[in-house]
């Protein structure tokens, strides 16, 4: 089994990762902004660390397989954020010795089958924008970073079926806006890249199968 750190375990995505693992047998780290308000699944140590901290961020990772980042800060401005966090991942688990980062991206970024942006498909809601184009500038270090950190950015490929349980069934997909696919399904993926990394610097979209 590995040891697995989640970044932003907190969160609907994290919880549901920390979830996965540790039914999987994996020792799992859950970091969060505030250890005390965790009421996530039961993690092997829940630990406080800021995501966009390299320092933080290495001290943490250190002894640990794989890095999950499920991250993200609503009070930031995403511009700045997520490439932060991108580019702190990088620094920190390269120091740390950690060579998997599974991240949990959004669909807005993919391409759809005739190859346009998600984000750019007729009616598709623009309300969030500047979220979108972080979570596409956070991407966009990891592609363009000379790194020996092996990265995956993984997201659903049209959004979360909210009250959807888990099937452990799950495909690749392009982006689509009616597709749909569960946290904890959206996790099952995550851990079976953790486990056997298939897709590798690359964004990868997966729905409901």
């Amino acid at each position: 089994m590995s040891a697995i750190v989640v970044f932003g375990a907190g969160g609907r995505a994290g919880r549901a990762v920390v979830r996965e693992a540790r039914e999987r047998g994996h020792t799992v780290t859950a970091v969060v902004r505030d250890p005390a308000a965790y009421g996530g699944p039961e993690a092997d140590d829940v630990v406080a660390g800021d995501v966009t901290h390299a320092d933080a961020i290495a001290r943490i990772a250190v002894g640990h397989d794989v890095a999950v980042n499920a991250a993200a800060d609503l009070a930031a401005p995403p511009m700045e954020f997520f490439p932060a966090a991108a580019r702190a991942l990088l620094g920190g688990l390269e120091r740390a010795g950690v060579r998997r980062l599974i991240a949990v991206g959004l669909a807005t970024g993919l391409r759809t089958a005739s190859g346009t942006l998600l984000r750019d498909t007729p009616g598709y809601p623009q309300d969030y924008l500047e979220f979108y184009l972080g979570h596409e500038a956070g991407t966009a270090v990891l592609r363009e970073a000379a790194t020996p950190v092996d990265w995956l950015v993984i997201s659903p490929s049209g959004d979360f079926d909210h009250e959807g349980g888990r099937t452990g069934r799950y495909r690749p997909a392009p982006g689509d806006a009616g597709s749909r696919i569960s946290y904890p399904d959206l996790a099952v993926a995550v851990l079976d890249e953790a486990e056997r990394p298939r897709h590798r610097r690359v964004h990868l979209g997966v729905e409901q199968a």
